[in-house]
């Protein structure tokens, strides 16, 4: 097959966006400091580099004890070395991330560009299976990667798939399929591929490792490394963090924060890599000064002591508290929190991942730029507006969501609240779609011969995010009979103008879906 021929079918492999290691959406996340971590990191590349060792290494580890830190370093190590095969780092707010449907073609996808001996194989499997995208996860494993891997030129090369937050698939079926299908790894011999996972240890992980045969993977437990080793990692995060700090006026002439407040900082860490991060971008909110900011988080909690995340709740609504609503009247402090809840709240609870100016225009608001620019410490808030907003740890949007940890009923989000509100929203945004969106006045081009500018340019990401998701938050909201009514309105106003948008948006096997399970919800209504 000629490389050209051999382009066009790759090419046709979905490629999940925002799963690699390094791509754009993870460049400011941080990595482990050169000499944090070190003889976890280097059990992790004995693993690898013994031949004899287990196939799947399992780093487990309770949410903000730093596992995608280690994996993102591990990432960036191991391509150095170029024993990277591929990566992939869930993220249960991110699209085509927060599934399993892209997860092997996304795979295949990074192997024919980390492992080019494998792109003819590769390309011979999509010509002869046209629709592998759509089979089942077992068949894309086998034909995507397995075969070609067996039937790869001999060379005699181990490389290493990096498989991040696994936990964060949102099928548990998946899951344990996915490392049911990676324990096949096994049989390779010429190309021989290890899997470093990590994830935290919930029910369908534990579940898939209990099926393995133990000498196929080696787990390794984050949160029972001793305390003095964490603590002494965590205080020397704290102690280069801070000192770049002391440049700032009035800080300079004296030691700052000094050991004893390092110390109490390390303690009220207990052990969390999220909580010393979190603190670290607290203290450099430039609103500010880092003296009252660190005041802040130094003054006693009333978290109860039996809950085993009290400091990083106590951070959490400290650091809310400060940032939201300040030292502002009751009457003022109310709006602000409502605004908090309504903004957040859906950002918290989004599909996907969009940029702040799409994100205030699916929530019919002026701006949302004022709300986050206070809470730079829990969210990404890029200077570029086109760049996506996001949280910073999955440990957050826990914390709002549960009312036995946000005992601060101001910042508590109400899930069934929040995903009917943008229901709400994206039914407002879709009364907008109107028939011939892209102005074509062409009734029968074909979809695939508009450019995608065209496209983008009348179906950005709000009008695209409300097409695509606004059943889905209907059905995990809370509904009352005028939502009922509301998708009667647009079943006679504009359900033609959205099979149009969907169709455009190449969303029409989604939409059928959605068809399916409305015609199930009405019904039974």
């Amino acid at each position: 097959m000629q490389t050209w021929e051999q382009q066009k079918y790759l090419s046709k492999l979905p490629d999940a966006k925002g799963a690699a290691y390094n791509d754009r959406l993870w460049e400011y996340e941080d990595h482990c400091l050169p000499d944090t971590r070190v003889e976890l990191r280097q059990k992790i590349m004995d693993w690898f580099e013994d031949p004899n060792g287990e196939y799947i290494f399992w780093l487990n580890g309770m949410a903000g004890t730093g596992k995608s830190t280690i994996s993102r370093t591990v990432a960036w190590e191991l391509a150095e070395k170029k024993r990277l095969a591929a990566s992939f780092f869930f993220s249960r707010d991110h699209g085509d991330i927060s599934h399993a449907g892209q997860f092997f073609t996304t795979i295949a996808a990074q192997l024919t560009r980390s492992l080019p001996v494998l792109r003819p194989l590769i390309s011979q499997a999509i010509q002869e299976h046209s629709d592998i995208w759509n089979q089942r996860l077992s068949e894309q494993w086998k034909y995507l990667i397995l075969d070609p891997l067996k039937n790869a030129p001999a060379q005699s090369i181990q490389l290493v798939v990096v498989i991040d937050a696994l936990d964060e698939c949102d099928s548990t079926d998946d899951i344990q399929m996915i490392l049911k299908l990676l324990a096949q790894a096994k049989c390779l011999e010429t190309i021989q591929l290890r899997v470093l996972v990590a994830s935290r240890p919930e029910t369908p992980i534990l579940l898939g490792f209990r099926n393995f045969p133990r000498e196929r993977y080696q787990d390794f437990v984050l949160h029972n490394i001793p305390p003095p080793i964490v603590n002494h990692d965590i205080s020397i995060f704290f102690r280069r963090k801070l000192s770049s700090v002391k440049s700032e006026p009035g800080l300079s002439t004296t030691p700052w924060p000094g050991e004893p407040i390092i110390q109490r900082l390390v303690e009220k860490a207990d052990g969390l890599f999220i909580y010393a991060a979190t603190i670290y971008r607290f203290i450099r909110d430039d609103n500010y000064t880092p003296e009252d900011q660190l005041s802040v988080i130094l003054e006693d909690h009333n978290t109860p002591p039996q809950s085993p995340t009290k400091h990083l709740d106590d951070m959490y609504t400290k650091l809310l508290q400060q940032s939201v609503v300040g030292s502002q009247i009751v009457r003022v402090d109310d709006h602000l929190a409502v605004r908090f809840r309504n903004i957040v709240g859906s950002i918290i609870i989004l599909f996907d991942i969009m940029a702040a100016k799409e994100i205030a225009k699916l929530l019919h608001v002026r701006t949302i730029a004022t709300t986050l620019a206070s809470l730079r410490s829990v969210l990404s808030v890029p200077e570029d507006e086109d760049q996506p907003v996001r949280i910073f740890h999955p440990s957050f949007r826990d914390f709002l969501l549960d009312s036995h940890r946000c005992l601060d009923s101001r910042f508590l989000i109400d899930p069934k609240e929040a995903h009917i509100t943008l229901f709400r929203n994206c039914i407002m945004v879709l009364a907008e779609l109107r028939q011939d969106l892209c102005n074509l006045r062409e009734p029968g081009v074909s979809v695939g011969d508009i450019p995608e500018h065209i496209i983008q340019r009348y179906i950005p990401a709000h009008i695209y995010y409300a097409c695509r998701y606004w059943f889905h938050h209907f059905q995990l909201g809370n509904p009352i009979q005028e939502d009922m009514d509301r998708i009667l309105r647009f079943l006679a106003q504009d359900f033609l103008h959205w099979l149009e948008a969907l169709s455009l948006i190449r969303e029409v096997s989604n939409g059928v879906l959605i068809v399916a399970d409305l015609e199930m919800t009405l019904r039974v209504s």
